[in-house]
């Protein structure tokens, strides 16, 4: 499963779905590792590409991940 969301505080974010301490899809689906992540200086951008994202298919959102991180490596946060 890909996972994509919006959060002020990445490194809190990435430590709840890894713990999963809060119920729903990322805890359902085992979803722990974060492959990519970017960076915006205001909310309203960061959710307009979450939406647009969001609406991709697999393969372009795979295509995304791996111009970033080619390894699916579990990225560090912090």
């Amino acid at each position: 499963m890909l996972y994509v969301g919006v959060t002020n505080d990445l490194q809190r974010r990435t430590t709840q779905h890894r713990q999963k301490t809060i119920p729903g899809f990322t805890s359902r689906y085992n979803c722990s590792r974060l492959v990519r992540y970017q960076g915006f200086g205001r909310i309203d951008d960061a959710i307009a590409a979450a939406k647009k994202i969001k609406g991709w298919t697999r393969t372009k959102k795979i295509t995304l991940i791996e111009e970033m991180n080619p390894a699916w490596d579990d990225l560090p946060v912090g």
